[in-house]
């Protein structure tokens, strides 16, 4: 029980609120309203599985790294509080959970359903090879509106892949500023990063370029749906939102980074939300 415990505090539950809001997106945007109490579940339980099993890998494949890492070295595993065989059996189990989920939704999600996993995989190794593993992290989350969307359409459509992409974006660009804390390890380790390579102040202005092109995407998705002026003002709060992230962060104090990356992050996915489902009801 006592590694079960572990293994819940080691995927931070809490980081939900990045990807999940924008699951819930995709489903309301697919339904123009709510699907169906059946297909909402099984979203969930998805997404709680693949998630559950994505950080787990994570944490997984970067125990070692982890451990030499003095920011990273209380985590789960390299602190002995969960061993690496307890690991791999809740995130073994966290899959199954997911694949389950996947196939009681519709065809497409359960023949789709191992291509976020091997996405999962791409990512936990990504930084050992590639300097966009940032991307990959996009990649990962950017997928759950999509998967949503398929979960209750049964089919891909133009629409999904334009929110989809928006996320992929904002989360780089976050990701990339929770990253320039480890410039001196990764560059130690050999360990490849936007920051390692361009340092805190290129890194900042990059992160600074993808979230204007994810906000420029989040407006575009107007095109492609019957989303309107309450959308459009959330998009807009958002774009507020991580205006302030930004001015948190500097070159010469990183002290709010932790501030930035949780709590800003949250409320801009959790504020899309929001509005979306505001401006489809009102819509109605």
């Amino acid at each position: 029980m006592n590694s079960f415990f572990a293994f819940i505090k080691m995927i931070k539950l809490e980081h939900s609120l990045f990807a999940l809001p924008f699951a819930f997106v995709g489903m309301i945007l697919a339904a123009n309203g709510l699907p169906s109490w059946n297909i909402i579940l099984w979203v969930v339980v998805a997404m709680v599985g693949a998630r559950s099993a994505a950080m787990g890998i994570n944490r997984y494949a970067d125990a070692e790294i982890d451990a030499r890492n003095p920011r990273t070295a209380s985590r789960e595993i390299p602190a002995g509080n969960i061993s690496k065989k307890a690991a791999l059996f809740y995130i073994l189990l966290s899959l199954a959970v997911y694949f389950a989920a996947a196939f009681m939704l519709n065809r497409l999600t359960a023949i789709l359903s191992p291509v976020p996993v091997l996405i999962f995989i791409l990512y936990a190794y990504a930084k050992r090879f590639t300097n966009f593993c940032h991307i990959i992290l996009g990649i990962a989350l950017g997928l759950a509106p999509i998967c949503a969307w398929i979960a209750v359409t049964g089919r891909v459509d133009t629409a999904p892949f334009i929110l989809g992409s928006a996320v992929i974006l904002w989360v780089a660009g976050f990701d990339i500023l929770y990253a320039v804390q480890d410039i001196e390890y990764d560059r130690k380790e050999g360990l490849h990063s936007i920051p390692a390579v361009f340092g805190t102040g290129g890194s900042l202005i990059i992160a600074r370029v993808l979230h204007f092109a994810a906000i420029c995407l989040f407006i575009s998705l107007m095109a492609f749906t019957n989303l309107g002026y309450i959308y459009l003002a959330g998009v807009l709060l958002s774009g507020a939102l991580m205006a302030y992230e930004h001015s948190l962060v500097s070159k010469d104090d990183l002290s709010k980074l932790n501030l930035a990356f949780f709590n800003m992050n949250a409320y801009i996915s959790i504020t899309i939300m929001i509005f979306t489902i505001i401006d489809i009801w009102v819509g109605k």
